[in-house]
């Protein structure tokens, strides 16, 4: 999958790590060791530093972002390495919302990139399909839409309720991320960029994306651009994956779509994301989840996280090394050596062992 080389990568770079809840705090550090074994024999340095931002801390403190959280991380660290939040003690999901989506929001990081590649035949649910089927982008706009909590309830619980959640669009929110699609395939050798909406029904919100990406197509005749309503763009891709290269739309949408183009490559497990803003401090993360039945079991996925971190270092300019770590993961599913859940044997730490090892001789010949 093409890069995201956003930000010009130095000799150092101070990467902040959120385990968080459940497998979060299993899969992380599995990560941040494939980091630290691929940076060895490209002498590059990276300094880790771990906040303790899980459940366990809401629960005993009752913090969630901490004072000065956003500050610190906008101006002292190149990125943010994300596990996973969510607990079960917590039904309400607080903490995870007031951090995840707080970080997103104070820091606009407008641009949620989501890689949908499949890395080996046997993991899509897709007949006769193969690895060079199915290999796209899709850009969800990450700072507004349903997801920025405008709305309330009249008369709560009662059989007279009424709830009203607001979607919220800017020309300026709208533009940025079908500005950033379009540079992303333009610089990236890609041919195609698929805008979706729902704007035959929500006539006032996505006709602004309909306007929007009218005017900003015209400034890229290189690009063959389309658009396609939600529900279709879902079916399409089903049906034939091979029809697309970057996909833009929504957050709610964004959201949706790019957990079914995960499907389609592997699952969840697999699926890594960025939570961007080009050339500042950004967030990266797995898609996973805490998975709270399955922690501490030693049987969690690290995959997931580990393509995560090649996209913070593609972001960080250090493309050799990210590389380096998706030939190691597609080298881990090719001779098995993987997790339950991938038809493997293996537990969470020899997976991530293995995966660095691997990576770090991929490194070793490359630099």
């Amino acid at each position: 999958m093409p890069g995201i080389p956003l930000r010009n990568g130095g000799p150092a770079a101070r990467i902040a790590v959120i385990p968080g809840d459940g497998i979060g705090a299993e899969v992380t550090p599995q990560a941040v060791k494939v980091l630290k074994a691929v940076a060895v024999p490209a002498k590059r340095a990276l300094e880790f530093v771990e906040f303790d931002w899980s459940a366990d801390k809401y629960l005993r403190e009752g913090v969630t972002l901490p004072a000065g959280a956003v500050e610190m991380l906008r101006d002292e660290f190149d990125a943010i390495l994300f596990g996973a939040l969510g607990d079960p003690r917590v039904p309400s999901n607080q903490h995870a919302a007031d951090i995840l989506l707080g970080l997103r929001f104070q820091l606009d990081l407008y641009v949620n990139a989501r890689p949908v590649e499949l890395l080996h035949d046997r993991l899509t649910p897709l007949r006769d399909r193969t690895e060079k089927d199915i290999r796209l982008m899709v850009f969800r706009e990450n700072t507004e839409g349903l997801y920025v909590g405008i709305g309330g309830n009249f008369k709560k619980d009662t059989p007279d309720e009424i709830a009203i959640q607001e979607d919220m669009n800017s020309r300026k929110g709208v533009e940025r991320i079908i500005r950033y699609a379009f540079e992303y395939a333009r610089k990236n050798g890609l041919k195609r960029v698929c805008m979706s909406d729902k704007s035959n029904a929500m006539t006032f919100a996505h006709g602004l994306w309909q306007r929007v990406f009218k005017a900003v197509r015209q400034e890229y005749a290189d690009v063959d651009s389309r658009h396609l309503y939600i529900d279709t763009l879902a079916m399409e891709l089903v049906r034939d994956p091979r029809q697309f290269d970057v996909i833009v739309t929504c957050n709610l949408f964004g959201d949706i779509i790019s957990d079914l183009g995960a499907q389609l490559a592997g699952g969840l497990g697999l699926a890594p994301s960025g939570n961007i803003h080009p050339g500042k401090t950004s967030l990266f993360e797995p898609v996973h989840g805490s998975a709270p039945n399955i922690a501490g079991k030693g049987i969690a996925n690290p995959l997931g996280s580990v393509l995560t971190s090649a996209m913070m270092l593609e972001f960080l300019g250090w493309t050799a090394e990210a590389a380096a770590l998706r030939v190691a993961v597609r080298a881990a599913l090719h001779e098995n050596y993987v997790t339950p859940d991938l038809g493997g044997e293996k537990k969470t730490t020899e997976v991530g062992d293995w995966i660095a090892a691997r990576a770090a001789k991929i490194a070793s010949t490359s630099s």
